[in-house]
């Protein structure tokens, strides 16, 4: 198995380290990662400029881009190859409910499913960082599954790992996405040449956070496994619109 891994915060990350290595028991594996952290760039996609592809030392490549470019280059161009499965991760933070919107760690998946290769985003749900190793152990859980049983089509996995000794995980769960309450107000400061600024806040707490959800499920030490799509289009409004445009 080809795997390409990739992340939003930057090839020096330890977890992509980590994951890297771990996966190379279950097939070759090539990373091509930003050149520095690109939480929260989205699907942004680089349009206005060449891009800069690097070869660190340790034999991964750097892009000064966006999570997306780095899969998009990779698969397009950079390789000679085209991988089996592209695995975003292991994020610093989870990336469940309205986080996705905005991740990096699920763009860089999601630019391999729009590709057509299945992909994997994997977060673990703390800053602290504390148990790598139970994400990985995840991790080689779900990409040897994936390679022991593909799912027969496209498929876009976002996975949330409980920061807990690898002991206290119970189970996986197959979730939907939960939501997030409005975002906590921005941060309004001066910088030192008296310009106004300002520093967008946190997110919200869990609203939408009952039984079957990502955040129920990684509240209560679950692995969190939610299978995404794409298509943005709101099937129940469809008939809704059609008769607006009629009035």
């Amino acid at each position: 198995m080809r795997i390409l891994v990739s992340n939003d915060d930057g090839y020096f990350a330890p977890g992509i380290t980590l994951l890297a290595e771990a996966l190379r028991q279950l097939g070759d594996v090539t990373v091509v990662a930003p050149e520095r952290d690109r939480s929260g760039a989205s699907n942004s996609l680089t349009l206005d400029r060449p891009l800069t592809v690097r070869r660190a030392p340790n034999g991964y490549f750097s892009v000064n881009g966006t999570p997306t470019d780095c899969v998009h280059i990779a698969v397009t161009g950079l390789l000679d190859f085209t991988p089996d499965l592209i695995v975003s991760g292991v994020n610093l933070g989870a990336n469940m409910g309205d986080d996705t919107i905005y991740s990096g760690t699920v763009a860089a998946a999601a630019e391999g499913y729009l590709l057509g290769i299945p992909s994997v985003a994997l977060s673990l749900t703390s800053k602290a960082g504390e148990h790598f190793e139970t994400a990985i152990g995840v991790a080689l859980e779900i990409v040897g599954r994936l390679g022991r049983a593909p799912f027969g089509e496209p498929v876009l996995l976002n996975v949330n790992i409980p920061d807990v000794e690898a002991a206290r995980v119970r189970g996986f769960e197959v979730t939907r996405l939960g939501k997030r309450h409005k975002a906590e107000p921005v941060v309004k400061l001066q910088t030192p040449r008296g310009e106004t600024a300002f520093w967008i806040g946190p997110a919200g707490g869990a609203q939408d956070a009952g039984p079957g959800t990502d955040f129920h499920a990684v509240e209560a030490h679950r692995v969190s496994v939610t299978p995404l799509r794409m298509d943005l289009t709101h099937q129940n409004q469809l008939a809704s619109a059609r008769e607006w445009l009629q009035r």
